[in-house]
C-alpha cells in the first residue's frame, strides 16, 4: 500500500529517538521521552510551492503537536501540512 499526499500535505517517516542516558548512567525509557520532531520526507503533495521547496529524502523539523499519525505496513508515518513544517535540516 502506498500513500500519496494531496495538495499541501507531506508524508514523513518519524526518525527514531536516540537512547538517552543520564550522567549517572540511568537510561531514560521511551515513554518518558518527548516525541521526536525530526522526520524524513517520503512523499510530497501536488502544491507547486511545496514541490519547489521540499523534496523526497529531505529531513525536516515539524511542530510538536503537528500532523496525523498513521501506520502503513507496520511503519509509523506522519502526514503533515505545509504550515506544520518549520525547517529543512541540511
Amino acid at each position: 500500500m502506498k500513500l500519496r499526499p494531496i495538495e499541501d500535505r507531506v508524508v514523513v517517516k518519524i526518525q527514531a529517538a536516540q537512547e538517552e542516558k543520564t550522567i549517572g548512567g540511568i537510561i531514560i525509557p521511551d515513554t518518558a521521552k518527548e516525541k521526536p520532531q525530526m522526520a524524513e520526507v517520503i512523499a510530497v503533495g501536488t502544491d507547486e510551492d511545496l514541490i519547489e521547496t521540499i523534496k523526497v529524502g529531505d529531513v525536516v523539523l515539524y511542530g510538536k503537536y503537528s500532523g496525523t499519525e498513521v501506520e502503513v505496513e507496520g511503519e509509523k508515518l506522519l502526514i503533515l501540512s505545509k504550515s506544520d513544517i518549520l525547517a529543512i535540516v541540511e
